[in-house]
């Protein structure tokens, strides 16, 4: 399976502030394997917090971003990136990643970026595809800087 269908869940925060009223922020992501209907559905309506889930997407993984997914996967607290604008009211999710690489790209474009917690069926999910499309590039020894091998080049290898 090289696409994983979700759902992601988008939360609206009041806030006290003089210029700005409220904040968004990606909050979660779920498996949508059965999702009948994508569009943005309330699941929460609380005084000063609200959140929709939204539906339509699927994580895809890709071998030219296998090191990026290790080096997610490798991280204290792996993450599923979710890219998302404003459209009116609301705040929907744009695109889904598990690159480290393609987050950063959004981020370089500007793009608001949020990072929410990997589930354990993701992580085992993109942990398959690691394994089997991960390499990693052989070590290389590094010559330190030696202050002295100038100087036992120049006296013929005595110093």
């Amino acid at each position: 399976m090289r696409e994983f269908p979700i759902a992601v869940v988008m939360e609206r925060r009041r806030l006290d502030n003089l210029w700005v009223d409220e904040a968004w922020e990606a909050v979660g992501v779920v498996p949508a394997f059965a999702e009948v209907d994508p569009a943005p559905r309330q699941i929460v309506a609380e005084t000063g917090r609200a959140q929709w889930r939204v539906g339509g997407f699927a994580l895809e993984l890709f071998r030219d971003e296998a090191e990026n997914y290790f080096s997610n996967l490798s991280a204290p607290v792996p993450k599923v990136f979710v890219m998302w604008r404003r459209e009116g009211e609301l705040a929907l999710p744009a695109a889904v990643s598990v690159s480290y690489g393609e987050a950063a790209r959004w981020l370089d474009a500007g793009e608001q970026v949020d990072g929410v917690p990997m589930s354990r069926e993701v992580a085992d999910w993109v942990g398959e595809f690691v394994n089997a499309h991960y390499r990693p590039e052989p070590r290389r020894k590094v010559r330190r800087n030696d202050p002295l091998a100038e100087d036992r080049v120049a006296s013929g290898g005595q110093a």
